[in-house]
C-alpha cells in the first residue's frame, strides 16, 4: 500500500441563483401580461448606462428571448436577460412592492455598491458603467 493515499473530498458546489423573482413580482407580471393580452410574452430585464447613479434598470415585454439571453422562469413567468446585463444582475432579486408611499418593482442587487433613493438607478461594485449624470432621474432628488 502506498504511504500516501489519495482521499476524495466532497466539496459541495454552491451555485448563485442567476436571478430570483418573488411571488409578488411574478403575480404582478402575470397580471400585466393578461391585461395586455400578451400571455406568451417574456419580460426583458436589462441594465444600461444612465440614471442618477450611473447605471439604471429597465424592463420591457417582448415576444420571446434572443439567441444569447439567459431565461429564468418562475411560476409561469419568463424573464430574459442579455449577457451584458446579467453581469450586473447576477444574484439579484426582483420584487414588487405596493405601499402608500408608492409601489413598483424593486431590485435587490448584490452587485450594487450604492443605489439612488428612487431604486431604479445604481452604481456597480466593480466601478464600471456610466458616470453619474448629476441631473437626477426625475423620480427623486438624488
Amino acid at each position: 500500500m502506498d504511504l500516501l493515499e489519495k482521499e476524495l473530498i466532497n466539496i459541495p458546489q454552491v451555485t448563485v441563483p442567476t436571478l430570483t423573482l418573488t411571488q409578488a413580482a411574478a403575480s404582478t407580471i402575470h397580471t400585466l401580461l393578461e391585461q395586455r393580452r400578451i400571455p406568451g410574452y417574456v419580460l426583458r430585464v436589462f441594465v444600461q448606462g444612465g440614471g442618477c447613479s450611473g447605471m439604471q434598470y429597465g424592463m420591457a415585454f417582448e415576444a420571446g428571448p434572443e439567441e444569447y439571453d439567459t431565461v429564468v422562469e418562475t411560476d409561469g413567468v419568463r424573464l430574459v436577460v442579455d449577457s451584458n446585463s446579467m453581469n450586473y444582475l447576477l444574484g439579484a432579486t426582483i420584487d414588487f412592492v405596493d405601499s402608500l408611499m408608492g409601489g413598483g418593482f424593486r431590485i435587490d442587487n448584490p452587485n450594487a455598491a450604492s443605489s439612488c433613493g428612487c431604486g431604479h438607478s445604481f452604481k456597480s461594485s466593480s466601478g464600471s458603467g456610466g458616470e453619474s449624470s448629476g441631473g437626477g432621474c426625475s423620480s427623486c432628488s438624488h
